[in-house]
C-alpha cells in the first residue's frame, strides 16, 4: 500500500482502540509498516484523539529515520520498530494500557489459557517480560522495552500469540494488519478479564487442555484453518 493508505489504516487502528475502550487520554498508540518500502507509520506523541486524522500519523523508516515531520512519532516508535525488524508477517502493533491486560502486568503475571475465547486467538500463554536493568532505563529505555518483549519470545512463534505484557507497563499486541492488532488489543483485554473473575472463582486453575487449545486455533489460523467462509474470485 501507498503511504497514505498506510496512514489511514494507522489511524483507524489508533481510533478503534478509543472505540472500544481500551485507551484513555493519549495512553496507548498503533502504528503499521510496509513491508515493501520498509515504511511505517505511527500515532504522533500526545495529540488528542478527538481530533487526529490520517494527516497526523508520522511517517519512518525501519531504522528509526523521519520521514516526514509534521510531529513528533510517538515516545514507544523503538519499541515498535524493533518488534518489526524482529518479527517477520508482523503488519501492525498496537500498545494500551487497558485495564485487565496492565493488571496482570504490574503483577507480573502471564494470561494463561483457561478457555476456547483465549484459544481462537492466543496459543496458549500471553508471556510477560522481566523487569528492564537500571541501566537499560537509564540507556535504552524503549528500545529495551522491545528487546524484553523479543527475548520473551525465544523458542514461540509471535503469530501464534500475537500479545505480550510488559512488566509493570502494559500490553504490547500485533498482527499481520493494523486492523488486526487493534482487534488483538482489544480482545486480549477480554481474555485478561475473564481469566481475572476465573481466578477469583478458582486460583487454583489449570490452563485448557492442549488438545482443545490447538483445536480452537488452528481452525480460525494456519494453512488447514476450516473457519470463515472462502474468498470468491
Amino acid at each position: 500500500m501507498d503511504l497514505t493508505e498506510l496512514k489511514a489504516a494507522v489511524c483507524e487502528a489508533n481510533l478503534a482502540t478509543v472505540q472500544t475502550g481500551l485507551v484513555m487520554a493519549t495512553f496507548g498508540n498503533a502504528s503499521g509498516v510496509d513491508r515493501e518500502t520498509g515504511l511505517v507509520a505511527i500515532k504522533p506523541s500526545g495529540v488528542p484523539y478527538d481530533r487526529m486524522t490520517s494527516d497526523d500519523m508520522v511517517a519512518v523508516r525501519l531504522d528509526g529515520s523521519v520521514v516526514d515531520n509534521h510531529y513528533k512519532p510517538s515516545s514507544d516508535l523503538d519499541t515498535h520498530l524493533l518488534l518489526y525488524r524482529a518479527f517477520d508477517g508482523v503488519g501492525g502493533v498496537v500498545h494500551t494500557h487497558s485495564t485487565f491486560a496492565t493488571i496482570f502486568a504490574q503483577a507480573l503475571t502471564p494470561i494463561p489459557c483457561f478457555g476456547t475465547t483465549h484459544a481462537d486467538y492466543f496459543r496458549g500463554t500471553v508471556p510477560v517480560t522481566r523487569h528492564l536493568t537500571e541501566a537499560e532505563i537509564a540507556d535504552s529505555y524503549v528500545a529495551s522495552t522491545g528487546q524484553a518483549i523479543i527475548d520473551a519470545f525465544a523458542g514461540r512463534d509471535p503469530l501464534e500469540v500475537p500479545a505480550a505484557l510488559v512488566a509493570g507497563h502494559g500490553p504490547f499486541v500485533w498482527g499481520r494488519t493494523p486492523a488486526e492488532a487493534a482487534m488483538n488489543a482489544h480482545i486480549l483485554e477480554e481474555c485478561a478479564r475473564m481469566a481475572w473473575y476465573s481466578l477469583q472463582l478458582r486460583p487454583d486453575l489449570g490452563s485448557l487442555p492442549v488438545a482443545l487449545r490447538d483445536r480452537h486455533f488452528l481452525r480460525k489460523h494456519g494453512q488447514a484453518a476450516t473457519y470463515g467462509q472462502e474468498t470468491r474470485a
